[in-house]
């Protein structure tokens, strides 16, 4: 069954209930099921042919891979028994060597991706075991991943892009190990086409393999306590990323005098402190998907700084890394990198007894032109009309970061299916929140007199064009409300907003704070006159209802 790309797939809130979307019940994606599909292909005698991301150039993309592009020119899709005698799907299990870059820019997924190789459980949430090219096999693979709140399973046939009998995009370094070039094909699927992944965070990557919430930290601005917050997320399981930022696309992939590479997705895998003549230095580990290219400085392979330490802390590092993995000080690396993207995992991806993890809400919702399309608080008219999410705060955190006591949470506004709209030519919306202190009856909106006479008691950092904007905040114990929007107002958008607490929040609480019903008077005047103009004359009274009914049924 083909699906309109255009049409966003969610199970909805009913089959939410029911469960449908979890880890344990993914949606199907296109409404294609794995095991029916496998089953009726191995009845026939046929390989499957995947008709809603067919082997042909609009799979491919829209522009630079277009179907008229040079680029696409010689490109032959084929299956990984035709491209070698013996294909495996995973070979001696899946590593983050087995992740080479290909000629779409998409460092920033391989990254992710190779991230995941480090924790086993995550990587068979995302690659189902069992799959192989023996048993079963009919050229029919599924992969799993979290979208805009929700998990769904991807099918796929594995005809894949060649030009010369290789691979075009992303494959293993031995050339007969084919999961991750699957893996790339399924997520090219979810998002439209191979071109609609170039070029992005590897935080989009991270929550998409995990359904967690990401933090992107500038390092010229590093808060006091970054290094602490890196060690404690890779003690949760976090997935980390960073990268140097370029001034222009001339500098794109260029090498650094020390060896690193400018505008290039790197995995963050360890954070320890080391003794040094009797002073503890900060060490990072990264990781280059390129898997050549390492940093030359201080504490690189081979450097001078590891005859100060004892041979106990060497063992303790692995400092015979894998090739494109090496270490450096904290200090160099807030100096050399530009950017660090967290990825905070959810509860139901931890097994392990850790006894800090973050507690997750989650919460959809939609801006209307005419109704909840407020814009920004730049926008006095129509900002107090933006959707309202309640949230209760009550423990403090047990090991606070700067000595404080407060209650510490993420919050993250993410904006619906972005990449597929490039192939629209439409533009991610400028995006923030900004959150009040929350005095009165419950589940009661906050009007002008709060909104617009008392300052928020924090914001989103900025107001941007990304797919997700997420900020960590530190607030006393109290009910607050987040109001999302994006910076104009007039703008029709699906989002949805998470919260992320390191103690549990009151759900009971937690909650969207419904529009009560309106007047005339409240009702944007822009909205009134586009309304007036497209139904005609009718009466004052007719007018008001139709306007009302109008706005409920945007809320619903």
């Amino acid at each position: 069954m083909l699906h309109d790309p255009f049409v966003p797939i969610t199970a909805g809130w009913q089959n939410r209930a029911e469960g449908v979307g979890t880890i344990e019940n993914a949606v199907k994606f296109c409404q294609q099921d794995f095991e029916t599909l496998r089953q009726e292909c191995l009845s026939s005698g046929r390989l499957f042919e995947d008709g809603c991301f067919p082997a042909q150039s609009k799979s491919l993309g829209y522009k630079e891979l277009g179907p008229f592009s040079s680029k696409t020119r010689g490109i032959v899709w084929k299956r990984p028994t035709e491209l070698c005698s013996n294909p495996k799907f995973i070979d001696d299990g899946a590593t983050r060597t087995d992740i080479c870059q290909g000629s779409l820019g998409d460092c920033w997924l391989l990254a992710a991706i190779a991230s995941l190789t480090l924790d086993q459980q995550i990587l068979a949430q995302v690659v189902p075991p069992g799959q192989s090219f023996t048993e079963d096999y009919a050229g029919i693979f599924h992969f799993q991943f979290w979208q805009y709140g929700e998990w769904v399973d991807v099918v796929i046939d594995d005809r894949l892009p060649t030009r010369d009998g290789k691979l075009l995009f992303v494959h293993s370094e031995e050339g007969s190990e084919f999961w991750s070039a699957l893996l790339e094909k399924a997520y090219a699927k979810v998002n439209g086409c191979y071109e609609a992944l170039s070029g992005g965070n590897t935080i989009e990557g991270f929550e998409d393999f995990t359904g967690g919430i990401g933090e992107i930290f500038t390092l010229n601005k590093a808060p006091p306590q970054l290094f602490k917050i890196i060690q404690k997320a890779l003690c949760l399981g976090s997935l980390i990323g960073c990268s140097i930022a370029v001034t222009s696309s001339y500098e794109t992939e260029a090498v650094t005098t020390l060896k690193l590479v400018k505008g290039h997705a790197y995995s963050v895998t360890a954070a320890e402190e080391v003794n040094v003549r009797g002073q503890q230095v900060q060490l990072v580990r990264i990781r280059n998907p390129w898997g050549q290219v390492e940093w030359t400085g201080a504490w690189s392979d081979g450097s001078r700084e590891w005859n100060h330490i004892s041979q106990e802390e060497k063992s303790k590092l692995n400092k015979v890394a894998e090739d494109g993995e090496f270490w450096m000080s904290y200090s160099d690396f807030i100096r050399n990198f530009s950017d660090l993207e967290i990825c905070n995992l959810t509860p139901d991806l931890l097994t392990d007894d850790t006894k800090s993890c973050w507690n997750n809400y989650q919460f959809e919702g939609t801006w209307r032109v005419g109704s909840t399309a407020g814009g920004c608080l730049n926008h006095s008219a129509t900002f107090p009309s933006n959707p309202q999410f309640l949230v209760h705060l009550e423990d403090v955190d047990d090991d606070p970061l700067d000595g404080k006591d407060g209650c510490t949470f993420l919050v993250g506004l993410m904006q619906k299916d972005g990449r597929r709209k490039r192939m629209l030519q439409q533009d991610l919306e400028t995006i923030g929140f900004a959150i009040y202190e929350y005095k009165g009856r419950s589940n009661v909106r906050l009007g002008p007199d709060v909104l617009l006479r008392q300052r928020p008691v924090a914001t989103s950092s900025t107001f941007i064009n990304r797919r997700e904007v997420c900020g960590r905040f530190t607030l006393p114990p109290g009910d607050y409300a987040i109001i999302p929007s994006t910076f104009q107002p007039h703008k029709n958008g699906s989002f949805v907003l998470r919260v992320f607490s390191e103690k549990k929040v009151d759900t009971s609480v937690c909650t969207f704070i419904q529009q009560e019903k309106i007047s005339e008077k409240d009702v944007d005047p822009q909205f009134k006159e586009i309304f007036k103009n497209i139904a005609g004359s009718v009466s004052r009274s007719t007018h008001l209802l139709t306007v009302n009914q109008s706005f409920s049924l945007f809320l619903l």
